[in-house]
């Protein structure tokens, strides 16, 4: 019959058998796989066929006929009644063109250019668990303490059965008050920040902060200062804001400070993203200057500094900030499982009333509220600073090996950059494009995946890659940097 296989799928999506039937025989009408005139099966043939009653099926040829889809002639049978629009059929709506927006048609492109993207790096001819991915930026999940998470998260889905008065509606988009003065504590006496809660805005992730803070900011035609190279979230909220990109140059101590005629900059100064090159005092006092004369915004991306392997903590820009210039951006989706997406933004005063404005009209309600609450509990308990610092230690241990065994065996073709903090280790290519391209093919036939990003420079564009650790036990690591070895060494 032509309608089988959407009766079976609509059974596996929980539909009674009822529902399931006549959806399928009205989906096989709509799509032209019953045409206008042809006979259906009896109700007696169906019900044998589906292990249904004939009642059953009674109502769902009643409820078609009702509607027009069909029609019975007493003595002759069932039969198709409704007549397909030919002008209107699957391929006609497949051919129509919507008018987008100026910036719908900028997010159509950043669509088709992540497609792309993740097209090539998916490109394997080897089984998945046979490559070695150094791509993937996420912690060590074997090590997180799900039970104590776990009897946070039960803990809140209890109180909010027995105590339904607090319910999301009451709670500002903004985020839970709670986590809001959990996080400015955490800032306070790890970072040196000194924020009231009311200026901290929980996000679901650092990359809703990024967008909405660039659309908050930036006009269509307005400047923005990126590092080069930098994050790629930054430069497509920019690009779909309709902002126009101008590329800092880095050296061996972060951004290069220019006297940009910008409304916005965006900076990763306690480990630059992905040199991991730190920003030095004198640059950071001169980005400052250059915000207060050009009346600019500086957003502090601070990504993953929770992680810091000798040495204290270095304090962010904002610490510095005297005059509300500095945005300054936390997350937590490097500490805490894929699932749980939140993130932080704190916010000049003048700023946080817009925000959260702007905010609750994507989202009026809080993101997340139940891990949220969790997390509140999770960081006041203290458990949060001790998951850090057992994860620290683990991940000093990896970082530490990654960046022997890359020296060891890497070294002729990377210039490694030093650095002591983070979860990934960036080298610059030594070789030519050309040298470059070779290895880069020999690698995925290893079957290694890493990041990558180029850089123009008065010699020409140079290429640099990151390598993230984290996630990779200490024997896929010297795996991993075996076959990278095996990729410059083989010829194709």
């Amino acid at each position: 019959m032509q309608f089988h296989v959407a009766y079976s799928s609509y059974l596996n999506r929980k539909y009674t058998k009822m529902k399931a039937l006549y959806h399928a025989i009205r989906d096989a009408i709509h799509e032209g796989n019953l045409i206008y005139g042809e006979k259906l099966p009896s109700t007696r043939e169906l019900a044998a066929t589906y292990h249904i009653s004939r009642g059953t099926v009674n109502q769902v040829y009643d409820t078609l006929t009702a509607q027009g889809y069909i029609l019975s002639e007493h003595g002759r049978g069932t039969f198709v009644a409704y007549q397909l629009d030919l002008n209107n059929d699957a391929s006609t709506e497949k051919a129509c063109t919507h008018h987008l927006s100026a910036w719908g048609n900028r997010i159509q492109q950043l669509g088709q250019q992540t497609i792309q993207r993740d097209a090539h790096t998916n490109s394997f001819s080897m089984e998945s668990d046979e490559v070695i991915d150094f791509s993937k930026y996420q912690p060590d999940f074997s090590k997180f303490p799900y039970d104590e998470w776990n009897n946070r998260l039960y803990a809140e889905i209890r109180h909010r059965e027995h105590h339904l008065e607090t319910t999301s509606a009451m709670v500002s988009s903004t985020g839970e008050p709670r986590l809001r003065e959990a996080i400015a504590a955490y800032l306070r006496r790890m970072r040196g920040i000194q924020v009231d809660p009311d200026h901290i805005a929980v996000t679901a992730g650092s990359m809703q902060a990024i967008a909405l803070l660039t659309q908050l900011l930036a006009d269509p035609g307005d400047y923005v200062v990126t590092e080069s190279p930098c994050y790629v979230g930054i430069s497509q909220a920019i690009w779909a804001a309709g902002a126009k990109l101008i590329e800092a140059n880095l050296d061996g101590q972060g951004v290069v400070p220019q006297d940009w005629a910008a409304r916005m900059l965006f900076v990763t100064p306690s480990r630059q993203f992905p040199t991991g090159e730190m920003l030095s005092l004198e640059r950071r006092q001169t980005l400052l200057d250059w915000a207060h004369r050009h009346d600019a915004m500086i957003v502090e991306d601070d990504y993953d500094s929770e992680f810091r392997y000798r040495g204290m903590h270095v304090e962010p820009l904002k610490t510095l900030d005297k005059a509300g210039r500095v945005i300054y951006l936390g997350s937590f989706t490097k500490t805490l499982p894929l699932e749980v997406r939140l993130g932080y933004v704190v916010l000049p005063p003048a700023l946080a009333d817009t925000f959260r404005k702007a905010q609750a009209l994507y989202e009026p309600r809080p993101v997340n509220l139940i891990e949220q609450r969790a997390l509140a509990a999770f960081m006041t308990s203290g458990q949060y600073e001790r998951h850090l610092r057992r994860m620290n230690r683990l991940y000093s241990r990896k970082f530490h090996l990654l960046l022997k065994l890359l020296n060891q065996q890497l070294s002729t073709w990377f210039d490694w950059v030093e650095n002591e903090a983070g979860l990934h280790v960036f080298g610059w290519w030594r070789g030519n494009v050309t040298t470059y391209e070779a290895f880069r093919a020999s690698a995925r036939l290893q079957g290694v995946v890493y990041s990558e990003v180029n850089s123009s420079t008065s010699d020409g564009t140079k290429y640099g890659i990151y390598l993230s650790f984290a996630h990779l036990s200490d024997e896929q690591l010297q795996e991993g940097v075996s076959r990278l070895k095996n990729a410059v060494n083989t010829p194709l």
